[in-house]
């Protein structure tokens, strides 16, 4: 029955099929042979909503759409430019340090590239950059959103293995950084030899603290949630929440670029996002719930184990597989179908499942860069306005850097766990 299962999954997939459909489908034919009363995927469906965790999503979906809108990312986009537009490489470099602190906000990697993507392009564009290059480099700093906490990738993973958010959260500061500070390298490397534009001059301490102040309500945003995290003061949901009450109040009262007719149909684009992402999770969770009943995470931990043994070559092996499913799969169907099968291999090899929530929310991030079902590519090719085939080129040097990254990060877990082991002594 598996089989009839599974085959079904991969012919609708290659039917073209919207990924939601496949596995709703897929699903229901199973339901529909076994005799399993359709009530159950009802219920299971339902009790996807049924956790306070996955109400963070929304919240970062907001918190993230009210940034975009209140003027927030202009602000931390000219902070970034006087900091580092003098080191080779110039708009490039700030755009990855401007991802780098929106990437302390709105945990969503489409976020970053819809929102500071349009001010990062069009800056470069108009300096002199390359188009392919610029959404290239927009695309690839986008990554860093779910990997520096807040992380709407590490709030799910966290709901589906039982991994604390807050430690994911603390796990995903120092992967971040190395990520970030890699791709600066790169820029700066492609940018000596391509000889794009710089600023020679560098900015003044009273420019640095100008714009310092002015960004300042802004880049208090992952202090507050982090904060209030690793403090205990409020949970990661509780966190969204205050991001986005706190976003709310600097667009609308602070910065006064938000007006009172915008909040509807900003509620409106959250709630549709929000839809399409929470379709796919109820979708995937019944997908799931079918392989749990027939004992595939169990067979599938059976089978590493006593063919593979040694956990070193079980993650390397769980990386190349998650890999090639982002090359054809959205990241939140792969992470709500892969993480029960994942959880009990890692159990039985004795890896930590908080380092590999790290490991699986990079592996995500590559996803939305890769084609052919990468999302990023998409974004900031028709921002930028080149066709998608140019990007993937260009991109292609800052995707060896993250999976530089991210074999550190799999082969020297004390990367990644030196904060939780810090603050909690995990």
């Amino acid at each position: 029955m598996i089989f009839i299962f599974l085959l079904c999954f991969i012919l609708l997939l290659i039917s073209g099929m919207p990924i939601t459909f496949v596995l709703g489908v897929s699903s229901l034919i199973y339901f529909t042979l076994v005799g399993v009363p359709f009530e159950v995927m009802a219920q299971c469906m339902a009790l996807t909503f049924d956790s306070f965790v996955m109400l963070a999503i929304p919240l970062f979906m907001l918190a993230g759409k009210l940034m975009n809108t209140g003027g927030i990312t202009n602000r931390l986009f000219n902070f970034a430019d006087v900091c580092v537009k003098h080191i080779s490489g110039g708009l490039g470099q700030v755009n990855v340090l401007a991802s780098m602190i929106f990437a302390g906000m709105s945990g969503s990697a489409t976020a970053d590239c819809a929102g500071l993507g349009q001010v990062e392009i069009k800056a470069m564009h108009d300096k002199g950059f390359e188009d392919d290059f610029s959404a290239a480099i927009t695309a690839a700093s986008a990554c860093l959103g779910p990997i520096i906490p807040p992380s709407i990738s590490m709030v799910i993973y966290g709901a589906l293995s039982g991994a604390s958010v807050g430690a994911l959260f603390a796990a995903g500061i120092i992967p971040g950084i190395i990520a970030g500070l890699g791709l600066m390298m790169m820029v700066y490397i492609i940018s000596k030899k391509r000889k794009f534009p710089r600023s020679y001059k560098r900015s003044s301490g009273k420019e640095i603290i100008q714009a310092f102040w002015k960004a300042l309500p802004p880049l208090l945003t992952p202090v507050i949630i982090l904060g209030g995290i690793l403090t205990g003061v409020f949970t990661p949901t509780e966190a969204a929440g205050v991001a986005s009450l706190y976003a709310f109040i600097l667009g609308f009262f602070v910065y006064k670029e938000i007006a009172f007719k915008q909040l509807l149909g900003i509620l409106y684009d959250v709630g549709k996002l929000t839809a399409c992402v929470m379709v796919i999770v109820c979708t995937a969770r019944v997908f799931g719930w079918v392989l749990t009943q027939q004992r595939v995470p169990h067979q599938l931990a059976n089978l590493l184990i006593s063919g593979v043994g040694n956990k070193y070559l079980i993650l390397l092996i769980l990386n190349l597989f998650l890999l090639f499913l982002g090359c054809f799969l959205e990241n939140t169907a792969i992470e709500i179908i892969m993480i029960p099968l994942i959880v009990p291999i890692l159990n039985r090899a004795g890896i930590s499942i908080l380092h590999f929530g790290v490991v699986m929310a990079i592996n995500m991030q590559i996803a939305l860069i890769t084609p052919p079902m990468g999302m990023s590519l998409y974004v900031v090719s028709k921002l930028a306005n080149v066709k998608v085939e140019k990007v993937v080129k260009a991109i292609i040097p800052f995707l060896i850097i993250l999976v530089i990254v991210l074999v550190l990060i799999t082969y020297i877990p004390s990367i990644p766990l030196f904060l939780p082991n810090l603050i909690w002594g995990l």
